[in-house]
């Protein structure tokens, strides 16, 4: 029997881990450096593999990468965009080479690795049709990214034309987005000169500018793309990475200065150790060196895994470290009022960067660091904007420092504080603090929300201080306050036009979004999805008990409990009467009839379709009367499988589940119809 605390530990790990996936990928603002990411994803597949019982398809263990935002068209990529396995130490990197070994035991020929550095910056795939540049995206998820060939083709370091005579009619080159260091700085004083928000750090520049709506201002940032290898190739047989990246810097791009061949694993452990001592001469961030079995037909022979190629491996640096002191420890509230201890430390360098707070996460992490104010602590920094303490320094610590203690009382508010048991956060009660209030119009306003575009975090604070907005509903009032809103800096008529339309058009959006916006605690985009299909309208959700949201799919009693007491609050019941007032339409939705040659079928969509993406599947599924849910139980019926399925294949075929190729799947869509 698994015992509770792993249940919740997992739970939370996961929560986590999205939380910051979102943040890092798709607003460009992370929380946290890649050091803890990777020690809270390592924590959460140690677990998994100790209790497989609570391995999910949808555990980000499953997953390549983070989903992209909905600003641009989508693109799929023809062969996935795989992440890497990660080492952190000689032992490791030893272990990779011993594996590579035992497959390829029997394959014959030297294993050859190429070496190279690990660019810090923003992943891209180019198609290029006859010499001709066609496509630009993101990498997305994986699977699919975002379409940014308009942004792209503002990079001079990016041929639109192939240089050379041997051009191949298909090739999709994939490289890094990156800006260079000494271009950051520049850029950075010109920001501070003008009067700007500067930028935390190069990567989060380079993510933030290739992905602008507007190419004019990307094509004012000092952007620069380096190729680290291919996807597709047409018409040309190459038999290694080393040969097609020499081919590539052919083309007319840049490939990293220091790629080179390995015969020996010491080779390569040389590399990285020299690598590591010129790291921060570079003029670009790397974190770490990609280490690749340069024969592509060994690289076959080797296979992948659902997330990433046996082939390769990216060894990262060890975080680099910093002695300083903790001035002060203070609280901050967030948007459903979870109290946050950080670490106000004196100024130190740490990776080039200046760095002067470190966030304590909770209660419990800062008793097992066991951090007080006026300690002597390690920071360290991997690459990312806010630091971690990794431990305190015992015997520099002066005597009579007291531990510290989370505020009873709200530090914005003053309410009582509470922390609930099987919880490790202490929240604030009060839903009308101030603190709240930025966080969760924020939200609101967010694109998987109500999508208001030109409604950014300091706009916001800016609305709020000058006393515009006081909830979510006065934002739809702001265009009654144009010629005062108008005189406030970094607002101007284009960009109050481009925000009455936006405004305009959130009071139309569906009943999934307004449910998410709302803001509910546990109440995910996903599952306020599962809420708008089940329930079909806000009025008859709002008077569902616990008991009857229990029985909905994916609701537990903690969910239900949320979504009960926020809906009998009273704030609640204004807010939303409010919003209607100001026009926000509240979409009655026809939950589906039940009808249809699906009808009281369940179905599971995996792997990668060539016809339907997934939401286009499950439509049609949905159409016709059928159910789909996310996992694999003994109560589904069909399990739809495309390219790369993962567990959920696998579930299916120890249940003895009926399985549908893409082709079966269209056939019994077509069936009848």
């Amino acid at each position: 029997m698994i015992p509770e605390q792993i249940k919740r530990e997992v739970d939370w790990l996961r929560a986590e881990i999205r939380r910051h996936d979102l943040l890092y990928y798709q607003e460009d603002r992370p929380e946290i450096s890649d050091a803890e990411y990777d020690r809270l994803f390592d924590r959460l597949v140690e677990l998994e593999k100790q209790y497989p019982e609570l391995l999910t398809p949808d555990s980000p263990t499953q997953r390549v990468g983070a989903a992209p935002s909905e600003k641009f068209e989508p693109v799929r990529h023809a062969l996935p965009m795989l992440s890497l396995a990660k080492v952190t130490s000689v032992g490791e990197f030893r272990e990779f080479h011993r594996r590579v070994e035992s497959i390829l035991a029997n394959e014959g020929g030297r294993i050859q690795y190429t070496a190279e550095p690990k660019f810090d910056g923003l992943a891209v795939e180019l198609i290029y049709e006859n010499g001709i540049f066609i496509t630009g995206s993101t990498r997305g998820d994986g699977i699919i990214g975002e379409n940014i060939t308009s942004n792209l083709k503002t990079l001079k370091s990016i041929p639109l034309r192939l240089s050379g005579d041997k051009i191949p009619p298909l090739i999709e080159i994939r490289g890094e987005v990156i800006i260079n260091k000494s271009a950051f700085h520049k850029m950075n004083e010109e920001r501070r000169h003008n009067g700007e928000e500067e930028f935390a750090n190069p990567r989060n520049a380079a993510a933030g500018s290739i992905r602008q709506l507007d190419p004019k201002i990307t094509a004012g940032r000092p952007l620069r793309f380096v190729a680290y290898g291919t996807g597709r190739v047409e018409g040309m047989l190459l038999s290694g990475h080393f040969e097609t990246m020499m081919l590539v810097r052919s083309f007319g791009f840049k490939i990293a200065d220091d790629l080179t061949i390995c015969s020996t694993p010491q080779e390569v452990e040389n590399y990285y150790a020299m690598m590591a001592t010129r790291r921060d001469d570079l003029d670009y961030e790397i974190d770490g060196i990609v280490v690749k079995v340069n024969n592509y037909a060994q690289q076959q022979a080797l296979g992948e895994l659902s997330r990433s190629p046996r082939w390769a491996v990216a060894w990262k640096f060890l975080p680099e470290q910093a002695i300083t002191k903790v001035r002060d420890i203070v609280v901050q509230v967030g948007r459903t009022g979870i109290l946050t201890p950080v670490a106000n430390l004196e100024p130190v360098r740490v990776g080039g960067v200046i760095v002067s707070r470190a966030t304590l996460h909770n209660e419990d992490e800062l008793r097992r660091k066991d951090v007080r104010i006026g300690d002597t602590v390690i920071v360290q920094r991997a690459g990312d904007v806010i630091p971690e303490i990794v431990k305190v320094l015992p015997e520099n610590r002066p005597e009579g420092l007291a531990p510290f203690s989370m505020p009873k009382v709200c530090p914005e508010c003053q309410a009582p504080t509470v922390r609930l048991e099987g919880e490790a956060a202490t929240r604030c009660v009060n839903p009308y603090c101030p603190a709240q209030l930025l966080e969760k119009i924020t939200h609101f306003a967010s694109k998987g929300a109500m999508d208001i575009d030109g409604l950014g975090y300091k706009t916001i604070a800016m609305l709020i201080e000058k006393g515009f907005v006081k909830d979510v509903a006065d934002l739809f009032e702001i265009p009654k306050h144009k010629d005062k809103i108008l005189e406030l800096e970094r607002t101007g008529e284009k960009w109050f036009s481009n925000l009455e339309k936006a405004l305009e058009n959130a009071k139309s959006r569906p009943l999934k979004n307004i449910i998410f916006a709302l803001g509910i605690r546990n109440v995910g985009e996903h599952l306020a999805g599962v809420l708008a299909k089940t329930y079909g309208s806000i009025d008859n959700l709002q008077k569902q008990t616990i008991e009857t949201l229990t029985q909905t799919d994916e609701v537990g009693p903690i969910v239900a409990e949320s979504i009960v007491s926020f809906f009998s609050n009273r704030h609640t019941a204004d807010i939303l009467e409010k919003l209607k007032k100001v026009g926000v339409v509240f979409p009655i939705e026809e939950k589906p009839s039940g009808k249809g040659k699906f009808a009281g079928k369940t179905f599971v969509v995996t792997g990668t379709l060539d016809k339907y993406s997934r939401k286009e599947a499950e439509l049609e599924i949905e159409k016709r009367g059928g159910k789909v849910t996310s996992s694999v139980s003994s109560k589904t019926d069909y399990v739809v499988v495309g390219a790369d399925p993962g567990s959920k294949y696998d579930k299916a075929m120890k249940l003895g589940i009926t399985i549908l190729s893409e082709a079966e799947f269209t056939r019994l869509l077509l069936e009848n119809d």
